[in-house]
């Protein structure tokens, strides 16, 4: 297990996600904490890391210790995505991925609505899940944070902005969709914050 000197000293995280979108949450989040942030676009190769496993915490380890020790940093791995229990938990960790290989947002989103054509209003809640795990460059896992934010899946889509299923996910108390609000609200309420906020709260323990 690698002594955490070198992260104190260097003060440099490596964040293994490739989604830009992501990244500008992870960067506005940590930056402030005096942290110099790497991402895999910082590199010529790029190491594609197969989520494998069967929770997203298991996905987010498997992206820390991946990147870690094939870069020799510290890296954090991210997973997240929407649960919708009246599915039995789908798209869950398939949420990328949910309308096959290559999917997009919009494919993703379409599949959503038709298989929850026939739910009726009560049976619509849903959560995203956002978990963050964080790997020495010897591959242990230091820290594992998770975070959930609830809402319900709408029957079309609305706003313009965020990305994944943003558009279909309302939170009640708002009115608004993740898609519709504001970034100040999102990046205080989703489940990526309050995953990130439990994060901190163990980083600042590990490198005081």
């Amino acid at each position: 297990m690698h002594n955490i000197t070198g992260l104190v000293e260097s003060r440099t995280l490596l964040l293994g996600t490739s989604n830009r979108k992501k990244i500008i949450e992870l960067v506005h989040l940590l930056e402030p904490r005096g942290f110099r942030l790497r991402t895999p676009s910082d590199f010529e190769d790029v190491l594609e890391v197969d989520e494998t496993g069967d929770t997203f915490m298991a996905n987010a380890q498997l992206k820390a210790v991946a990147q870690a020790k094939h870069r020799q940093v510290w890296a954090i791995g991210e997973d997240s995505g929407l649960c919708v229990p009246a599915l039995q938990g789908e798209p869950g960790i398939y949420s990328a991925r949910y309308a096959g290989s290559g999917a997009t947002d919009a494919l993703n989103n379409a599949k959503l609505l038709v298989k929850m054509a026939d739910l009726p209003d009560h049976q619509r809640q849903a959560y995203y899940v956002s978990t963050m795990a964080l790997s020495d460059p010897s591959g242990h896992i230091h820290i594992q944070a998770q975070g959930e934010c609830w809402g319900r899946i709408l029957r079309t889509p609305r706003g313009e902005h965020g990305f994944g299923y943003d558009p279909l996910f309302e939170i009640a108390e708002y009115h608004l969709t993740f898609a519709e609000m504001g970034q100040g609200v999102k990046r205080a309420i989703s489940h990526r914050a309050r995953a990130l906020r439990s994060f901190l709260a163990r980083l600042d323990c590990l490198v005081a």
